[in-house]
């Protein structure tokens, strides 16, 4: 394993020989750290390049590229040393990719997107799902599908919600409606009328809690200090829906949120029935994939979704999250890592955190 950077150097040798070995495993956990050049070619790169390994006595380490080119170095071409790293690259081009669908009336062609961001078709739509976890159409069709959703409350009718948000015909949007809103168009745009959820609220070691579910998953769980207004919160998430306490059944549901809260290492294998804009889709589903004990920053859930530069985008998202836990917004900290505002308050966060990396 590669030894650590000193922060505060103390010999040169001994942090060229880290440097080194860095350049040996082409470890790119350290590109960006420094750079290094190779006399007898003229050449500067990435600790990562893939180039055939230079002999040791011929190389150079800088600590910037424009370092190594005032040295008199020129980027090599294989590792484009003096462009932004390729992940950032891919990164910015799904990203804009994304703009011109969210900004498109009609959904684009994949080879127009392709095109627009200069790549190939192929290339762009492997390096698309996978930074997304959704196809160019998948994407585009759950963004007008979000626009219906936030046309419903303000059109006239539901016809006029769906012909503004760019589907070109009823039976195109009803064919996954039921999936993208998790009712019929006309009950989401009544508030949940005709939604039946049960609920029930227990105790934890965090305060009470509440889960609440549909037919089809899990569709809240709140955190608060009495049960009137975890009941406010429900109602206000779910202005028109029918409340049913739960039966003996449905607690032992609620017991194995609560099991999950004290011990977050055991799996919490349930069905979620969450919905959300495209993009807060894309949010969440990025929070599952931070492991238990782990961090990340707002900044780094939006460049793992594509959309770097998106921070405040990705806070609105986790603070719009309806199911504490199962979706770990509370993983999702500040840049300096201290915490920032939770659903359930900060002290809550803070306490789920401990329990993950203490538990």
């Amino acid at each position: 394993m590669i030894r650590a950077l000193a922060s505060t150097p103390t010999r040169r040798n001994e942090d060229d020989d880290v440097r080194w070995d860095a350049v040996v495993a082409r470890d790119a956990e350290f590109d960006g750290r420094f750079y290094y050049a190779v006399a007898s070619t003229g050449v500067y790169c990435r600790p990562s390049c893939a180039a055939r390994l230079p002999n040791r006595k011929n190389v150079r380490f800088f600590a910037s590229a424009g370092a190594a080119a005032r040295a008199g170095f020129r980027p090599c071409k294989r590792c484009k040393p003096d462009l932004a790293p390729l992940k950032q690259r891919q990164a910015e081009k799904v990203a804009a990719a994304c703009r011109l669908i969210e900004a498109a009336e009609e959904e684009p062609t994949l080879d127009a997107l392709a095109d627009a961001v200069g790549i190939s078709p192929y290339h762009f739509h492997r390096l698309f799902k996978a930074a997304t976890g959704v196809t160019p159409k998948g994407y585009a069709s759950a963004h007008r599908r979000s626009r219906v959703r936030d046309g419903l409350g303000t059109s006239g009718t539901v016809t006029e919600a769906i012909y503004a948000a760019g589907f070109n015909s009823n039976g195109r949007f009803y064919a996954g409606a039921a999936e993208a809103l998790g009712m019929t168009p006309t009950d989401f745009r009544q508030g949940g009328r005709n939604q039946m959820l049960r609920y029930a609220i227990g105790v934890c070691s965090l305060g009470r809690i509440l889960v609440a579910a549909s037919d089809k998953g899990i569709a809240a769980i709140f955190f608060g200090d009495d049960k009137d207004s975890l009941l406010a919160d429900l109602r206000t998430q779910f202005p028109r829906a029918k409340l049913i306490g739960g039966d003996a059944d449905f607690e032992q549901l609620v017991a194995k949120v609560v099991a999950f809260v004290e011990n977050p290492k055991i799996s919490l294998d349930l069905p979620l029935d969450v919905r959300g804009t495209a993009f807060q889709h894309r949010v969440w589903d990025a929070l599952r994939r931070i492991p238990v004990g782990s961090t990340a920053s707002y900044a780094e859930i939006a460049a793992r979704i594509g959309a770097p530069g998106s921070a405040r985008a990705v806070a609105r998202a986790c603070a719009s999250n309806p199911v504490a836990v199962a979706i770990p917004c509370h993983r999702v900290v500040r840049s300096d890592g201290s915490l920032s505002g939770y659903r359930g308050g900060v002290e809550r966060k803070r306490a789920l955190l401990d329990k993950e990396a203490n538990g």
